[in-house]
């Protein structure tokens, strides 16, 4: 009778401990899982920042480009020196570049 009940004891005992490790490890494949995820997330929230950062100051050249562009003056001296423009009786004379 007390072998019975000692080998109850231990199938349960068995049981039991079989099922905290299956328990155990899903809990430790789940934890790493998410612990990957963040990583990732974080990765991206450092890209999105650079790309976010990069598009603010194109935005600022692009607002300066665009109060520049309203003002005539700069209009026409842009005109001329970028699409060699000129105004009546005016000759272009294009120097080389003395790059070294």
């Amino acid at each position: 009778m007390e072998k019975r009940v000692k080998n109850k004891t231990k199938r349960r005992l068995k049981f039991l401990v079989c099922t905290i490790l299956l328990l155990v490890s899903a809990l430790v494949v789940s934890v790493y899982k998410d612990l990957m995820q963040v990583l990732r997330n974080k990765n991206e929230i450092s890209l999105l920042t650079e790309q976010y950062n990069s598009l603010l100051h194109d935005e600022e050249s692009l607002q300066s480009e665009i109060t520049k562009l309203q003002d005539s003056d700069y209009v026409a001296r842009y005109a001329r020196e970028k699409w060699l423009y000129t105004l009546p009786d005016e000759i272009i004379i294009k120097l080389p570049d003395n790059k070294e």
